[in-house]
């Protein structure tokens, strides 16, 4: 059965597979039209055609190039004539280990792709749509961001300023465009295997609700933010967690 357009339009970072892709689900699911972007080209093509060519365009390039930035807004704009919602969701965590040990190259790299792209994929859809016509931001943090993350120090370290840059946006982009995080525990993709590969039980076991999460969790939460219903929430961080926190202290 065919879905009514809604006549909204998303632009998703890293939407080829994982956490974008399940949000890129969730929106389509519901009528709007997307545009998602991506490093490997044959990926991306997968997805539109999973996704659907009357509904979605894709376009390959890495997040932190600002080239790459205007290019998808641009060609968002081509296909759709605008873009009311922006989900970053790109992201990268190239290393394990401790942070007293990080090549600060690597910690460079990490904020670029993380919170750097974030920032210009704001800027161009704020330009190029969102400044006149309203919309809504919404980006993918981690709980990483909120507590302490061993091992992935850096990558922690970023998603606590993509949590702020949340804040920043949402307090100067008001009143058109409402800005927002979502902050997930461990979902079940190709990024976080090395999280639970070959122990799922044992890593599930952790979590209140019993399993990983899924990206549809996040892709309906990223719903809600991008929807009427959220229309008076604005510099938020929604935590979708499995309730993990709520072992914090517990021993």
């Amino acid at each position: 059965m065919t879905v009514e357009l809604s006549g909204k339009v998303a632009l998703i970072t890293g939407g080829s597979r994982g956490i974008g892709y399940g949000v890129a689900e969730a929106l389509i699911a519901r009528g709007d039209r997307v545009c998602i972007t991506g490093r490997n080209e044959d990926a991306l093509k997968e997805a539109v055609d999973q996704l659907g060519s009357d509904r979605a365009v894709g376009v390959a390039g890495k997040a932190h190039d600002e080239a790459h930035q205007a290019i998808a807004v641009e060609r968002t704009m081509e296909a759709f004539g605008r873009v009311d919602y922006l989900v970053n969701n790109a992201g990268t965590n190239p290393v394990f280990g401790p942070i007293a040990e990080l090549d600060l190259n690597v910690a460079r790299k990490v904020f670029e792709t993380n919170v750097i792209s974030a920032l210009g994929f704001a800027q161009q859809t704020w330009k190029a749509w969102q400044r006149e016509n309203g919309g809504a931001i919404v980006n993918i943090a981690s709980v990483a961001g909120l507590s302490p993350s061993p091992f992935i120090g850096a990558y922690g370290v970023s998603k606590a300023a993509m949590i702020n840059l949340t804040v920043q946006l949402a307090h100067e982009f008001a009143p058109k465009v409402r800005v927002n995080a979502v902050a997930p525990a461990v979902i079940k993709t190709k990024f976080a295997q090395a999280l639970y590969e070959g122990r799922e039980t044992e890593a599930a076991a952790a979590y209140p609700l019993q399993r990983l999460g899924v990206p549809s969790d996040i892709g309906g939460a990223v719903a809600f933010l991008t929807s009427e219903q959220s229309d008076w929430v604005t510099g938020q961080t929604l935590v979708v967690d499995g309730g993990i926190f709520l072992n914090a202290g517990v021993h």
